[in-house]
């Protein structure tokens, strides 16, 4: 009997599509890469996809070629007839480009969405936005599942009093506002400002924090400049405890030396992104994701 359903993974994120697939109830099907000297790839299906829902799992963090792999994939699975083609994608990267700050800069998440679409999917599934907004550059739909299921459970059971939920930039404050109405916690927001991307010039806090078990709420964490600044601020305004938790854990640059010497006493994050294993991980606690993403994928089908 032939299969209805194909589940394809990039390279990159395999640790998380093998977890997808297991909860999702089926096995991921093989793909071979032919490498030309130049840095060239072009992805080739061992399996047929014809007249199949094909579900192309891949996080598009940056550099581009994890963006261009999915992209070679859904173009080479829309060319071999799969019937439906859906991206799941973990952490989309480019997200923060979805706007123009200055005059003359592109909305680098507007053109992504564009490519994707051109390139054959049907449906796209991902985790957290980094701004809702997107959604709505796409013509086809879009779900944008929501990881506060396990966080909340999480910080649950870590059974805090005092506590209270802090965001890292006024932006974020919705975010916290929502963790903040569930747990029946307090709100504090961090302002900063800064001239450019990753460097902060100032920061403050807004409201009470002196002995308050403080968790510090994200979508992402890149350098990891502002969960470090932050909680070491917090941790002078005189709070019991420091804990984060982001979603998408990208740390690139010294991020796990900041985060090691900080003052944070835990940073929980998903595995969107696979981390570093050969980097101090003490501090960090990984949620699987894996579940959620199998679940909404067998309501899709």
């Amino acid at each position: 009997m032939k299969k209805k359903t194909r589940l394809f993974s990039s390279r990159k994120s395999f640790h998380l599509s093998k977890e997808i697939a297991h909860f999702y109830g089926d096995i991921l099907g093989n793909i071979n890469f032919l490498e030309f000297s130049d840095g060239e790839y072009e992805p080739d299906f061992e399996q047929s996809v014809r007249g199949t829902s094909v579900f192309l799992i891949g996080s598009t963090l940056p550099p581009a070629e994890n963006l261009m792999e999915l992209l070679f994939m859904c173009d080479a699975a829309k060319r071999a007839s799969a019937k439906k083609i859906t991206l799941v994608i973990p952490y989309f990267g480019w997200g923060r480009q979805d706007r123009k700050e200055k005059k003359r800069t592109p909305i680098g998440a507007k053109l992504v969405s564009n490519l994707m679409t051109v390139s054959g999917a049907t449906k796209i599934i991902t985790m957290d936005l980094h701004a809702n907004q997107i959604q709505g550059f796409f013509e086809i739909p879009v779900e944008n599942l929501d990881a506060s299921t396990l966080f909340i459970e999480y910080i649950k059971q870590l059974e805090l009093d005092c506590l209270t939920i802090a965001s890292p930039d006024i932006g974020g404050a919705k975010r916290a506002r929502n963790y903040a109405s569930i747990l029946n916690a307090e709100v504090v927001i961090c302002y900063k400002e800064r001239k450019q991307a990753n460097n902060i010039d100032f920061m403050n806090i807004i409201g009470n924090v002196k002995n308050k078990n403080v968790i510090i709420v994200d979508d992402l964490i890149d350098t990891a400049n502002t969960i470090s600044i932050a909680s070491n601020l917090i941790k002078k305004k005189g709070a019991k405890s420091i804990r984060a938790i982001a979603t998408h854990p990208i740390f690139s640059g010294s991020a796990y030396e900041k985060i090691e010497t900080s003052s944070l006493e835990e940073l929980v994050v998903t595995n969107t992104i696979k981390l570093d294993n050969k980097k101090n991980l003490k501090k960090i606690t990984i949620l699987n994701c894996a579940k959620i993403f199998a679940q909404v994928m067998r309501n899709f089908n």
